[in-house]
């Protein structure tokens, strides 16, 4: 492994020492320089901690600042983080008591993001929020995983960390914020634990790191990576990146790490402005009676190390190891006749106290193979990789799937490609982007061989589907290329080691299998760490004993050319750079090899989408015929869906509209195409159209050229001859040859079939009857226009004698008005 293994364990009870290396710091770091602190003079007589504010900048222009002494007093611990206008109310509260027959530690971590943090009412009827969204589980595991390992092996009281988002700022993730101020809620409860911690927020623009980020800055961003960690070490890392190398990424955590160490300097500021110093909660260990790990060390101790070195299965391996549990309390705490076992033995040793000390022995064994032998529980050496067979195609009617196998872990993956009427709706109060790309990962329970009740999703399965998720996200096609909605459903079937990261291969082949046209394939391998504080060994596809009983799990995801995901849990301090390169290239390593048998199977997408999958067609329109698309009350789109089977979908971005037409027929998906086209098509003149004859008038006939678009064919048009009835000529229905003669300024379309027809010699063509006056378009058989027209409505009569030159009746009656004319010759009245 080289020099670079310094590793530091933190004694219990004490802060962490300082580990050399660059995630090591001596507690005081520069935080001091930047930090300001605020005492507000108000007196608070019934709690200690004095109300305040201190403030410190994580990077140039970036400040968070912690509040304490003014909200939720009542809570043992209680602060108020503030970055830009997000504000997070953390509280801690500590159990006084053990509860009877405790034998885990009860950490809870609520995380919840209220819509009026962002001047929003919830949606639905009930307008109250709900269960825990997503988002809201995904933050609350990044603070649990951050905080649990730091608490002392052996404190058993429960511990209660609840998060609120009480002011929301579009630009600001409150998680980050969260986790620090959850740190600094539990240094005031007085905890104990080996904090404080802080998370931060890494991106990348250009080359150069931003610390916290803004949503508008990581658009733009190649990394965005999450730390949490102590003044001595990180301990957590969730993140995605956009195919980085393994130096950026230990870059990324060194950066990190330096504003970490400025945060928890700022808690210490806090707590010795607000409360002067804090009593740590006394307590009592749970930890092995002396003597008792030595007799169990001589009853089993070298049948153990025997029994870790057999050939591996799962199943054998844990029944062995349950065989030798029999054997120490058979040694140890004998039964009786009856088949009884007493309580205790003569010196108060209890039956779960025996079975924690033969699970010690199986621990120090098993890490002693390993660092001594270089061999592991499987006998694979610490960079083998376990076998791995794939399959696509294994369901025959989804979209596209695959089974992938790794020793003991299987995973089968399948896709659905959907519209974007199936994408996912986010309705919170940072991110209200739907949803293109979900993938779901179900663990059951027969997984593992166990027998246990189903009820929801848990937050494991929603962390592990994200990771997979976030991972294969970034060699997805765009949506101007794939205008599909896509999910993945990744159900685990075996288990013994990461099954996250093989939903993500699973993933990926059921991808290719279904023709989506990735960009490259993902890989993803799980790292381990064994260390006794001087050896050190990095564990390529660790098996779940391994995980449980080693000091590491580092998941690594991406492609041939660099790293798209990751998520590290660390249980010791002091990592060095050295090895957390070495672990970052040995990943590498693994992946290669992981991609190479995944290729073996399938080795780019398909041409071709599945024959079950529905067909996209996207076309771009003008943003004016959205409207006659839809029709009045959906009428038109929704007319159109049910007669050619189709699903249509309009969206309106950058300026333009966007219709996407799905189908899984190709006739109905053409028909829909054609006559959307025809409704956004703008005829012009000389063009010619197939046309259909949709009515017919005394004048001439109604044809349909575009779908939802007539015009006008007159008799005149019909024929070089004379046409005296147009139903002659034409029918209700026919298909005829037509071509645009005049669109006019209101929007009518004139045609003409003349040019279709064929042109009879001169002198032999139909002439109208003499006598016949030509038809208006309108229909109105009257000639001339009402300007040409005598007064009161007479058309004009020819020459006639001027009213002057006319003889007075006999009777001396005057001419009636409608027998006059103007002297103008038929003007309007009043003219």
């Amino acid at each position: 492994m080289g020099g670079g293994a310094d590793v530091v364990f933190p004694l219990p009870g004490r802060p962490p020492a300082a580990a050399p290396g660059i995630f090591s710091c001596n507690g005081t770091g520069n935080a001091s320089r930047f930090a300001r602190v605020e005492n507000h003079n108000q007196p608070n007589e019934d709690h200690m901690v004095k109300p305040t504010t201190v403030s410190a900048n994580v990077s140039a222009d970036r400040s968070i600042s912690l509040e304490t002494g003014k909200l939720a007093k009542q809570a043992g611990g209680s602060v108020v983080v503030r970055s830009g206008d997000t504000m997070v109310l953390c509280t801690a509260v500590l159990a006084p008591d053990v509860r009877e027959g405790q034998s885990f530690f009860p950490l809870s971590v609520d995380y919840r993001e209220k819509y009026a943090a962002g001047g929003k009412m919830p949606g639905g009827f009930i307008k109250r929020e709900g269960r825990p969204t997503d988002k809201e589980i995904l933050s609350a595991r990044i603070i649990d995983r951050g905080l649990r390992p730091l608490f002392h092996d052996g404190f058993l009281h429960e511990v209660q960390v609840i998060v609120n988002v009480i002011s929301a700022d579009p630009e600001v993730e409150a998680d980050v914020l969260g986790s620090i101020g959850s740190s600094a809620a539990l240094m005031l409860a007085g905890a104990p634990f080996h904090g404080p911690i802080a998370s931060v927020r890494i991106g990348r623009i250009g080359g150069e790191f931003i610390v916290n980020p803004t949503y508008s800055e990581l658009d733009e961003s190649d990394i965005n990576l999450v730390v949490s960690g102590s003044e001595s070490a990180i301990v957590m890392v969730e993140g995605e990146m956009k195919e980085v190398s393994e130096e950026a990424m230990v870059d990324a955590f060194e950066r990190a790490h330096t504003a970490i160490k400025a945060l928890c300097q700022l808690q210490h500021d806090l707590v010795k402005e607000a409360a002067g110093t804090v009593e740590t909660m006394a307590f009592s260990p749970i930890v092995l009676p002396d003597g008792l790990q030595d007799a169990v060390n001589a009853v089993i101790g070298q049948e153990m190390g025997l029994h870790v070195r057999k050939p591996y299965h799962k199943s054998t391996f844990y029944g062995g190891v349950d065989q030798l549990k029999d054997a120490a309390l058979d040694a140890l705490l004998p039964q009786d006749e009856y088949g009884n076992r007493p309580a205790a033995t003569e010196q108060g040793w209890t039956a779960q106290q025996i079975k924690i000390a033969v699970g010690e022995v199986e621990s120090h064994e098993m890490r002693e193979m390993i660092l001594a032998d270089g061999r592991r529980i499987d006998g694979r050496s610490t960079t083998d990789i376990r076998n791995i067979w794939c399959e696509v195609g294994y369901l025959p009617r989804v979209h596209g799937s695959a089974v992938f196998t790794r020793g003991e872990t299987q995973v089968l993956a399948s896709v659905t490609l959907g519209t974007k009427k199936d994408a996912q709706a986010v309705d919170q109060i940072f991110d209200t982007t739907d949803k293109r790309f979900f993938l779901h990962y179900a663990f059951p329970p027969f997984s593992t061989g166990e027998v246990k009740r189903m009820f929801g999703v848990s937050r494991r399965e929603v962390g592990h589907g994200f990771l997979a998720e976030r991972s294969i996200a970034q060699v997805l096609p765009s949506l101007e290329d794939f205008p599909y909605t896509i999910r993945i459903n990744a159900d685990v079937l075996e288990s013994n080691g990461s099954s996250s990261m093989a939903s993500v291969c699973g993933g990926i082949l059921a991808l290719m299998d279904a023709g989506v046209p990735i960009e490259k394939p993902v890989a993803g391998i799980a790292m381990g760490l064994i260390t006794d504080g001087k050896r050190v060994a990095v564990l390529s596809d660790i098996l779940g004993t391994e995980d449980h009983l080693g000091d590491m799990d580092f998941k690594v995801t991406g492609t041939a050319d660099g790293i798209t995901g990751c998520q590290m849990d660390i249980k010791v301090t002091g990592l060095s750079r050295d090895v957390l390169t070495t672990a970052l290239h040995q990943a590498k390593e693994g992946r290669l090899h992981i991609l190479g048998e995944m290729a073996k199977a399938l080795d780019e997408p398909r041409e071709d989408l599945s024959a079950y999958a529905p067909r996209l067609t996207t076309l771009q329109i003008d943003t004016e015929f959205i409207g006659a698309i839809i029709g009045p009350g959906g009428k038109v789109i929704q007319g159109l869906q049910r007669e050619t089977g189709t699903k249509i979908d309009i969206e309106e971005r950058d300026g333009f509209g966007f219709v996407t037409i799905a189908a899984t027929e190709g006739e109905g998906a053409e028909r829909a195409i054609n006559f959307i086209k025809g409704i956004v098509t703008k005829p012009e003149p000389g063009e010619n159209y197939k046309g259909t004859v949709k009515g017919l008038l005394a004048f001439g006939a109604i044809v349909e050229i575009l779908p939802g678009k007539e015009g006008m064919l007159h008799v005149s048009e019909m024929d070089w001859n004379y046409v005296e009835k147009p139903d002659d000529y034409v029918q209700v229905g026919d298909q005829i040859d037509v071509q645009v003669l005049e669109i006019r300024d209101d929007g009518k379309v004139r045609l003409t079939r003349k040019p279709f027809m064929p042109k009879p010699e001169p002198g032999t063509e139909r002439r109208r009857p003499e006598g016949d006056r030509p038809r208006r378009d309108d229909g109105d058989r009257r000639g001339g226009r009402r300007d040409d027209r005598g007064r009161g409505g007479d058309r004009p009569r020819g020459d006639r004698d001027r009213r002057d030159d006319r003889p007075r009746r006999d009777d001396g009656d005057r001419p009636r008005r409608d027998d006059r004319r103007d002297e103008q010759g038929g003007g309007e009245p009043g003219e």
